[in-house]
């Protein structure tokens, strides 16, 4: 048995080599030469001395976190909905279904409902202008697409509370927000913490939403990282940018998981 689950055990980490380590060491190669294949550390010079480079990232932290934020706002109330719910089923396929269409479709069918002639625009009377384009409305679109990535993680650690300490609670005269505050809340926030990782760590790289719907008024890291590979052909400062991206990625991920470890 044991050499058959290290069979199997080496296959797993053959796929870690292949696909994650590989492409990151790729990307290390790339970032030492410069657009004409000199080697050189302007790349990583240019990255850290550019006030455009370091407004971006600023610019992709705010953003990631604006969109983690409104998601959660709008997936708690639902997964704790969901949770009370007597079709579980039935509203956890209504979630997951939006994740079985292709990206590039929602983000098109945003841009007739965000346009000056799209019904959002008719309804809060911005005929004029519209939304798209618009920061808000970047956001606004991102939050709808990692909506369902933050409600699954949260409603399993909601669903898998036991019933007994919400009774015992109850027993005990707690008021139902108390109940919340001191039992529901604490219990569900490794599901949280989850969702937001989920969400916060691919929101820093976000670059087709961001083109489609923001135009080319909103500018992060995720875009830059496109414009150098496609545009300028500069595949050096574009593997920098992804190896920063990839850093600042597993900065959150630990600061994230050292927070779980605590609760």
């Amino acid at each position: 048995m044991n050499k058959k689950y290290r069979a199997l055990s080496s296959l797993y980490y053959l796929w870690i080599v292949l696909f994650i380590i590989a492409p990151i060491a790729m990307l290390l190669y790339q970032s030492f030469f410069d657009i004409y294949g000199n080697f050189t550390f302007d790349n990583y010079i240019s990255y850290f001395r550019s006030g455009n480079y370091i407004k971006m990232t600023l610019n992709s932290f705010l953003t990631a976190f604006l969109i983690t934020i409104t998601t959660l706002i709008l997936a708690y109330p639902f997964a704790y909905f969901l949770t009370n719910s007597k079709n579980k089923e039935f509203f956890l396929l209504l979630v997951t279904l939006p994740t079985w269409i292709n990206l590039l479709l929602k983000a098109y069918a945003f841009i007739g409902l965000l346009s000056k002639h799209g019904p959002i625009a008719q309804v809060f009377s911005l005929v004029s202008e519209g939304l798209l384009f618009t920061n808000p409305a970047f956001v606004l679109v991102a939050s709808y697409v990692e909506l369902p990535f933050m409600i699954l993680p949260i409603f399993r650690a909601l669903d898998s509370i036991p019933n007994e300490y919400l009774i015992a609670s109850e027993d005990l005269g707690a008021s139902r927000w108390q109940t919340f505050r001191k039992i529901i809340l604490p219990l569900s926030i490794d599901g949280v913490i989850a969702g937001s990782q989920a969400v916060f760590i691919p929101s820093l790289s976000l670059f087709l939403i961001t083109r489609i719907i923001g135009g080319n008024k909103i500018i992060t890291l995720g875009t830059a990282v496109e414009e150098h590979y496609l545009v300028t052909q500069n595949w050096g400062m574009g593997a920098t940018i992804g190896l920063v991206l990839i850093v600042l990625m597993f900065v959150v991920m630990s600061a994230l998981n050292t927070r779980k470890d605590k609760n």
